[in-house]
């Protein structure tokens, strides 16, 4: 008898991957009475002597079931104990095989994934709603915001299956009421996990509900989306009152509220969404007032004090309602390459969206140069190549009508794509090629241009004055913003320079009284240089600590022969290959001919000559105090400017 059941033993760990699939094929009878012990695969039984060994067989059962279902941490433990249990009560002789066929089991159960069986318990318990063996989880130090294999979380689990007392008790220790399911559905699911659909379905049926459409979608679908969908008025009240989100849409863009009947579930949804926007607004109004969107701005970009006010402002009377709401924002940023322009648009996105991936749409409108490039800007029309993929444009403003979406170039565009926009600038909506139309008025929509950069920059030294002014009035009148015609600069630099040369170009006076706001990005000013060059080295300076474990310092000297370096019609990215190629290409050089090891400090340093100045390196090692100078292999430069091509 005993090889006959660790036979079956390893006849069931055969292709089994965890001890749960094991324990599920095996099943024995519990009676006061042995009478069978029957193996689910076969149907044979092995009762030949099964009034001899009742006690040990017994024994094996209670093993079996405290393993199922109580999970010990400890499994040598439990054997101790049932073994001790039938022998002191009889004779050790008769049952000396007992002690080899609890080990073989206990030897088949450690090579099991004991913590799978612990996830699987938890879940199970918040399914079923069994609170001792939940506390039971929580206390053995489960974490309940882990997710099943497949994407939802225990507290969806509980909000589908109505469980209020389960939902509370994952609430109280910590679960997050806003967490979204990963969950797509199950032909998606199974393709993403390399599963089978039947296999999904079945997982996804047992494990969670067998009450949901196998056919739709629930991704980013939240605990109240379940609630909801159970139509359980406890668990609603449980979650909103625990601070769940009824504002968050799922993946197809639906609040929890769509999904309700008519009744009290859905006036209280409404109650509690119209309560939650006034408490967003007022949050955001004071964030606003306590840390400006021109602060904001500043961090990531270097002067522009002008383009950053234009733009705050807009945006300002956008977020406080002051705006026409039937028409899209657009603007025009004007200025050399390498000043600014596209990443004040990535953190005007970043600040409205909240850093959301799919705000932020851009388009090089370099791509669109040839008249066909309007089928990839909207989608090709019926019976063409390429009609069912959708353009684009009109694929990522279906995701997110109220983007922010930059056309960068715009100046390189064809004609014909400029006359598509005009639709999109002038109503704020857009028709694909499949003839659906797309309202985006809420979108804010951005074009780049180098149009009147050389001219930009020959009146540089006006528009400065102009920006310092700003500065001045910022300085001695803080209510400034209340009067956004005095934060205008140069009006008729724009009408007598500018908007000549943007109307022989577009040759269009339409396009151009769409747009509602041109933006000019100036040069920058030396102490801006100084600034660029600052930040520049201190990126250099972290990945050196990173990666080479080295520490990098400098004079302040070393900034402004830096700053030399910038070139006009290159902007910012001139500075930035100017300390690659004077600091960087060092670094490298004495790293590779081993000067520079783990734990050094390495100090830059500015040494002038009569024809110039060069930047040479001193190295402090690891352990000593003087600062050792390292050949210098920066050659003297006299037109650091010049230089730049």
């Amino acid at each position: 008898m005993l090889r006959l059941c660790i036979l079956k033993l390893c006849l069931a760990m055969k292709g089994t991957g965890r001890s749960e699939r094991l324990l599920s094929q095996i099943y024995f009878k519990n009676h006061n009475r042995f009478n069978d012990v029957i193996c689910w695969g076969c149907r044979r039984g092995y009762a030949q002597r099964s009034s001899s060994l009742t006690p040990p067989i017994y024994t094996l059962h209670r093993l079996l079931d405290r393993i199922s279902f109580d999970f010990p941490a400890t499994l040598s433990t439990v054997t101790k104990e049932k073994y001790d249990e039938y022998g002191n009560k009889r004779s050790r002789k008769r049952y000396k095989h007992l002690g080899m066929l609890l080990g073989s089991l206990g030897f088949v159960v450690a090579f099991c994934d004991t913590s799978h069986f612990k996830e699987k318990r938890f879940f199970r318990a918040v399914q079923y709603g069994n609170v001792s063996e939940l506390k039971r989880s929580i206390a053995d130090g489960i974490d309940v915001n882990i997710r099943h294999p497949l994407g939802w979380t225990a507290l969806q689990t509980a909000a589908i299956n109505q469980r209020e007392e389960i939902i509370k008790i994952l609430l109280d220790n910590g679960a997050n009421v806003n967490a979204e399911d990963n969950f797509v559905n199950v032909y998606r699911t199974a393709m993403e996990k390399g599963l089978h659909s039947l296999d999904v379905l079945t997982k996804r049926e047992e494990e969670f509900s067998d009450r949901l459409n196998n056919r739709a979608t629930f991704q980013g679908f939240t605990a109240l989306h379940y609630a909801v969908l159970a139509d359980s008025e406890t668990c609603v009240k449980a979650l909103l009152d625990r601070g769940a989100n009824p504002t968050i849409e799922n993946e197809a863009g639906h609040r929890a509220v769509e999904y309700a009947k008519e009744g009290e579930i859905k006036e209280m949804l409404v109650k509690h969404a119209i309560k939650y926007d006034e408490i967003v607004k007022e949050k955001e109004a004071e964030e606003r007032r306590r840390f400006p969107l021109e602060q904001r701005l500043k961090q990531h970009i270097v002067g522009q004090e002008g383009s950053i006010s234009i733009v705050a402002s807009t945006i300002r009377r956008k977020e406080n309602g002051w705006i026409d709401e039937e028409h899209p924002l657009v603007f025009l940023f004007l200025g050399s390459s390498g000043i600014g322009k596209t990443e004040l648009a990535k953190q005007l996105a970043a600040y409205i969206h909240r850093n959301k991936s799919d705000s932020f749409i851009r388009l090089d409108m370099s791509e669109y140069q040839g008249k066909h490039e309007v089928a990839k800007l909207i989608g090709a029309p019926p019976g063409y190549v390429g009609h069912d993929d959708g353009g684009q444009l009109t694929k990522l403003l279906k995701k997110c009508p109220s983007a922010v979406v930059l056309f960068d170039e715009v100046d390189k565009a064809h004609p014909d794509v400029l006359t598509v926009l005009l639709q999109l600038f002038d109503e704020g909506r857009l028709t694909d090629g499949k003839g659906k139309t797309i309202e985006c008025k809420n979108a804010i929509f951005i074009m780049t241009s180098n149009l009147g950069s050389d001219e930009i920059a020959e009146h540089a030294m006006q528009l400065r004055a102009e920006a310092e002014r700003l500065i001045n009035h910022r300085l001695a009148n803080i209510t400034e913003n209340q009067e956004p015609e005095r934060i205008e600069i140069s009006r008729n630099f724009k009408d007598q320079v500018v908007r000549p040369i943007l109307k022989n170009h577009f040759r269009r006076d339409e396009f151009l009284g769409r747009i509602n706001e041109i933006v000019y990005f100036l040069p920058f000013s030396r102490a801006e240089l100084i600034e660029l060059v600052a930040r520049e080295l201190k990126t250099w300076a972290k990945r050196a600590k990173e990666r080479h474990m080295i520490e990098l310092k400098w004079d302040r000297e070393v900034l402004s022969v830096l700053a030399d370096g910038y070139d006009v019609h290159y902007g910012a990215r001139s500075i930035k290959y100017e300390v690659e190629r004077r600091v960087v290409n060092q670094l490298a050089a004495a790293h590779e001919r081993g000067e520079l090891g783990k734990g050094c400090c390495v100090l830059l340093k500015a040494k002038w000559h009569e024809s110039g100045a060069s930047i040479t390196l001193s190295v402090q090692k690891k352990g000593s105090e003087k600062f050792v100078d390292i050949v210098e292999t920066d050659k003297l430069t006299k037109n650091i400017s010049s230089k730049f091509l």
